[in-house]
């Protein structure tokens, strides 16, 4: 059996992660090292994230950067202020080192499941928001799928 320190110690991990040079400026030397050290998100970076931002995703990005750069530290408004496609890149990264991330065939799987499918032509059908469709019941999604089945 794991113990809790065997559970609790991937959030120690830190790993180097080398920006690809298109993400800097002509300033850098190509001999520069251009490596960061991220650390994986924990449930409570999360929850505080999901806290702070809200439904601001641009906000839960730039916190989800921050908390995990460890080298170098930035503010977030020092993170906010980057480049977009840097911005893309290290979310990607803390995504997969936080294991939050998903496969081609992880998101092929979703979008073929039945209940993804319903939300989606609910979402075509009436213009409801993900938030709206998970606050009805699965009779009421029935109901309004064979409403749209028999119009």
């Amino acid at each position: 059996m794991l113990s809790v320190s065997d559970l609790l110690a991937g959030a120690d991990v830190v790993r180097d992660v080398e920006v690809p040079s298109e993400f800097l400026g002509e300033s850098i030397a190509l001999n520069t090292d251009r490596q960061v050290r991220l650390k994986p998100l924990t449930v409570n970076d999360l929850r505080l994230i999901a806290r702070a931002a809200r439904d601001n995703d641009d906000l839960t990005a730039a916190l989800m950067v921050q908390r995990s750069l460890v080298e170098p530290a930035l503010t977030v408004p020092e993170v906010a202020r980057m480049p977009v496609g840097l911005m893309q890149f290290l979310l990607r990264q803390v995504n997969a080192l936080s294991g939050v991330s998903a496969s081609e065939d992880d998101v092929a799987r979703a979008i073929e499941d039945p209940l993804a499918q319903a939300a989606f032509r609910l979402t075509q059908a009436f213009g409801w928001t993900p938030e709206e469709i998970g606050k009805l019941t699965m009779g009421e999604v029935l109901t309004h799928l064979q409403l749209l089945k028999s119009a």
